[in-house]
């Protein structure tokens, strides 16, 4: 796993004030191996009802973290979330370290993207897999706080007609796809409301198919994966633009079970991350490059 910028300065400082600090004891050397432990049993998110003992796990003293198969960058790396690298690795593991959890102890599952957010019970504590936090699925499952805002985006040809487009009125002629279950296709039919129908694939995969036979014009994904999509998977395509946010900043959420009580500490942590700049930190590494897009209007 890669290091993250670690705040020296604010550990001599606690220590100074004679306070104890909750975090690795060796803050200021890398963790190369997620898997390596060295991690402490007490976080700083952690309190006694947040102390790896006592927090309701589908397994005993293990945190298990439910994705997709295959993971892509640049939320994974390798198609292997066990390694910390990409943003939602690292993201998993700087949430299981602030929680209290060494490397060793999370171990991870294959959970399809449509089935994370179907009702019933979850072999997993939760699923980190690009999960857009939304009214709808609330209903049937639990959400963390949200740990990315992110916009939708439009994949395109670069020779195609509408690859220069800067305003959804002139993309209502065009034919758009997604994934099913997707906020991506939700966008394409409550807002840009194309005049046929947009095209619905099971996966992403299939859709960047659909884009290279030339059957669709477009591909609408969150913007980071389009930009990986463009930069990857399909030669001659490109970010044609990002979306405008309506209504509410899309966010990623991590996805529990319907009244699973952990995910007050999961909030925990992530707020302590957003506190100290580890999310930024990990955001800067991971998604640097795939922030810039014009926005449609």
């Amino acid at each position: 796993m890669r290091s993250l910028p670690i705040r020296l300065f604010v550990l001599l400082l606690v220590a100074t004030l004679g306070f104890a600090a909750c975090g690795s004891s060796n803050d200021d050397e890398p963790n190369p191996d997620p898997g390596a432990g060295g991690i402490p049993a007490q976080s700083a998110a952690a309190g006694e009802e947040c102390a790896v003992d006592n927090l309701p796990l589908s397994n005993a003293g293990e945190l298990t973290i439910a994705t997709d198969k295959p993971a892509f960058p640049p939320w994974f790396e390798d198609n292997d979330p066990t390694n910390g690298k990409g943003f939602e690795s690292a993201v998993a593991y700087a949430i299981a370290e602030e929680m209290g959890f060494s490397g060793d102890q999370v171990k991870w599952v294959v959970e399809p993207f449509n089935k994370s957010y179907a009702p019933g019970p979850k072999e997993f504590d939760f699923d980190i897999n690009q999960i857009s936090i939304t009214p709808k699925r609330d209903e049937a499952v639990d959400f963390s706080a949200g740990y990315y805002n992110v916009n939708q985006a439009l994949i395109t040809l670069k020779d195609s007609p509408i690859a220069e487009s800067t305003s959804l009125d002139e993309l209502r002629d065009a034919k758009l796809g997604a994934q099913v279950g997707t906020t991506s296709l939700a966008y394409i039919q409550q807002y840009v409301v194309p005049n046929q129908q947009p095209f619905v694939y099971d996966s992403t995969s299939d859709a960047r198919s659909a884009l290279r036979a030339g059957q669709i014009d477009g591909i609408v994904a969150d913007l980071p994966t389009a930009f990986f999509i463009t930069a990857v998977q399909i030669p001659g395509s490109t970010v044609a633009g990002q979306f405008p946010t309506q209504d509410v900043t899309e966010q990623f959420g991590l996805l529990f079970e319907d009244g699973n009580p952990l995910v007050s500490c999961v909030d925990a942590a992530i707020a302590a991350l957003e506190k100290d700049g580890t999310l930024d930190s990990i955001q800067d590494e991971w998604l640097s490059q795939a922030v810039d897009a014009p926005v449609f209007e």
